[in-house]
């Protein structure tokens, strides 16, 4: 097994992509603070190499992601395009209406169902399930479901599940995602269906705004940005994009950057990355 390249900037690998898809949580920033050179690295690459999407897991439509990077200072000149999971979504979403759902996420995640007239109902009436996140995200754990989940999984209810990540850093505290109730849900037994990263629906996406702003583009040509090796770098690896590693402190798998240990816990997760970086900078 042979060490992954440490970089210190995004420019040592440039040359090498057309496009970047770029992570937001973890990358760009952690849910409360935009991370120090992330914003000029992406606007560079725009300027010298060419489209910049940033590709993110939030189960919420991408329309209203950008307003959100405004007021963390990311300047709209930093990227071509946003696509989140919860565009992905819809589509999963649409093909089991018009029955009955059960939702399990916060109300900040409403944008996501804008247009769809889903009929709510209790456990007891719903045909299938939609999972944004906890209901109470700074207060509940995944285990708090174990018996809803168990149920649903008793009548088999599928469940579309709006946010692959388990767990992310938001401003320094770990908080629990989607993911987490969507591992929990398959590990008793229940059918759950993804549309964000790893999974394809998203990237199927993301190719398409590619397209639109500079033509086909090779997938060998497209490095995808990330830090969660079972999304960012899985979702890479499995749909033939480079991977950049941000292994950084702001990132899910923060801490230790150097080569042999960063290249055995890819090796022991049965990954791979063209290089890492402690942070996203030009």
């Amino acid at each position: 097994m042979s060490d992954v390249p440490v970089i210190q900037s995004l420019s040592e690998i440039a040359e090498r992509y057309d496009a970047l898809l770029c992570d937001a949580w973890g990358v760009i920033h952690d849910g409360v603070n935009l991370f120090p050179g992330a914003g000029e690295a992406m606007t560079r690459f725009r300027e010298t190499r060419g489209p910049v999407v940033i590709l993110t897991n939030a189960p919420r439509p991408s329309s209203i992601i950008p307003a959100q990077l405004d007021r963390l200072g990311l300047p709209r000149g930093a990227y071509d395009a946003v696509v989140t999971s919860g565009d992905a979504t819809r589509a999963a979403i649409k093909a089991h209406l018009p029955e009955p759902a059960l939702r399990i996420g916060p109300a900040m995640d409403d944008p996501l169902y804008e247009g769809l007239e889903i009929d709510f109902r209790p456990l007891e009436e719903a045909a299938f399930i939609i999972c944004t996140g906890l209901n109470d995200e700074e207060n509940e754990e995944p285990e708090a479901y174990r018996d809803l989940l168990g149920r649903a999984a008793e009548r088999r209810l599928p469940m579309v599940c709006a946010n692959p990540d388990i767990i992310v850093n938001w401003g320094g505290r770990m908080m629990w995602c989607a993911g987490a109730i969507g591992e929990l849900y398959k590990d008793m037994g229940g059918e759950v269906i993804y549309g964000g990263k790893p999974h394809w629906p998203v990237y199927d996406l993301a190719l398409k705004e590619i397209e639109t702003k500079r033509g086909p583009t090779p997938r060998a040509r497209i490095l995808a940005v990330g830090d969660g090796l079972k999304t960012d770098i899985l979702g890479a690896n499995n749909h033939g994009f480079d991977a950049l590693l941000i292994a950084g402190e702001g990132g899910v798998h923060e801490g230790d950057k150097d080569a042999a240990a960063v290249s055995a816990q890819l090796a022991k997760a049965g990954l791979k990355a063209a290089a890492v970086a402690g942070a996203l900078q030009w």
